[in-house]
């Protein structure tokens, strides 16, 4: 008679947000594998209707206190989209620069407080600090600095009020910037000397013929804007989103899950993604590291994503002192945008990935229609495919460590459920 085996964790430790996970097992084969999101709808698609188009950046930002960039600058690249305003130059570098601050905080939060302690044999972040306290110290130095570079561009480091559609209510002056160079040129260096002590760290041996899917640009590492992409040769305007991918309703999962149209296949975005696509494109400093890393041209192992994100953290803070570097402080803090009717599109590169948005104005700027996806909604079914083919390859371990490694395959995601966290309820069930 075969052996049925269950792992049921009722909460996710060390993810943004409530979820949990349900691997089932019969004899020698995977048969069932639920990433299951159970938090309630958050309506804020719904909010924004019948609200003034200048309004989706401050009422989207708040859907994340650690990524609200991406939420105001996607909704309002995709006003811009609308009223035919393009925002460049001065202003372009500034939305890059507060960027680079949020990959810096986000990413830094998720290498060193969550995901490590997986690979360090620890439960959470302040036990490991009583072992690696110069290793915990520098990372929240380093998550100080993209806070403070938020702040300084933004008004705020959470939910930021600075930002607006065509521009800033405010732009910094040069010598305000100035006062961050010493703490980033520090950054930069904590980060590689960070990548190097991570990339000797034990990883599994596991890799998956992954769809990466990411905005690409032909002159810069994408962050504020660039076309889709993918290793299957997709390339395409950020108007092809909606032909590009469905989303389908799972019954054990509250949030909508992403395919692509064309093949039904997951797509995996977020630092993986990017790298695979726009490796060539990273900084010099980045560049190397990623060498020194071990991480060839592309990634194809998710337990190595901690090292991608720790390349991604080195290349905001060196791409940060470049942008200093070229800063002038621009005669206006914005350009105006006139409403008009239309439906306008628009996505940035979260720390996790694309965030797409969609909105359709009337001839006074009134929102009637909008569309909001976060990349871990996409990300979830290739979550599912990574436990499913991790599980299948690893049957002979013991339920405690197959449950440590299921929980850290979720962990390579840095899915962002929601914005908050909740510890472990582990249940393992054997027949």
């Amino acid at each position: 008679m075969s052996e049925t085996r269950t792992i049921k964790v009722d909460y996710l430790a060390r993810v943004e947000g409530e979820g949990a996970l349900y691997v089932r097992t019969e004899g020698d084969r995977v048969e069932e594998v639920k990433l299951s999101i159970f938090e309630p709808p958050r309506f804020f698609e719904a909010f924004l209707l019948g609200r003034d188009f200048r309004e989706a950046p401050d009422i989207t930002a708040r859907i994340c206190g650690i990524c609200p960039i991406a939420y105001q600058m996607g909704a309002s690249h995709a006003m811009e989209d609308v009223c035919g305003v393009k925002v460049d130059g001065s202003l372009q570098t500034l939305r890059r620069l507060i960027y680079c601050g949020e990959w810096i905080e986000s990413h830094v939060l998720h290498v060193f407080m969550l995901h490590l302690p997986d690979f360090l044999g620890y439960p959470d972040a302040i036990t490991m600090a009583r072992d690696q306290p110069d290793l915990v110290r520098n990372a929240l130095r380093m998550k100080k600095i993209g806070n403070a570079l938020m702040r300084l561009v933004g008004g705020r480091e959470v939910h930021p009020v600075n930002l607006k559609v065509g521009g800033f209510y405010r732009t910094p002056t040069a010598e305000e910037l100035a006062g961050v160079r010493a703490d980033l040129a520090w950054g930069l260096e904590a980060a590689c000397e960070a990548g190097e002590f991570l990339a000797g760290l034990d990883f599994p041996g596991f890799e998956m013929d992954y769809e990466f899917v990411a905005l690409v640009h032909p002159d810069e590492y994408p962050i504020t804007h660039g076309e889709l992409g993918s290793t299957s040769g997709i390339r395409a305007p950020v108007n092809a989103y909606d032909r590009i991918f469905r989303e389908d309703h799972v019954v054990h999962s509250t949030a909508l899950q992403s395919r692509l149209t064309d093949t039904g296949r997951p797509a995996f975005l977020g630092p993986m993604a990017r790298f695979a696509l726009n490796r060539e494109r990273l900084t010099p400093q980045a560049s190397d590291l990623a060498q020194r890393s071990g991480l060839g041209d592309v990634c194809r192992n998710p337990f190595k994503s901690i090292l991608v994100r720790t390349v991604e953290i080195a290349f905001a803070f060196e791409e940060a002192l470049r942008l200093l570097d070229v800063y002038q402080r621009p005669d206006a803090s914005a350009v105006e945008a006139a409403p008009r009717a239309g439906t306008g599109f628009g996505a940035t590169e979260a720390p996790r990935g694309i965030c797409y948005h969609r909105y359709t104005l009337d001839d006074e700027g009134i929102i009637r229609d909008a569309k909001i996806v976060a990349p871990t909604s996409v990300n979830q079914a290739s979550i599912e495919a990574d436990l499913h083919g991790f599980v299948q390859n690893h049957l002979d371990l013991p339920d405690d460590q197959l449950r440590h490694r299921c929980e850290q395959a979720i962990r390579n995601y840095d899915p962002c459920i929601s914005c908050s966290t909740h510890f472990l309820d582990l249940t393992i069930e054997r027949r």
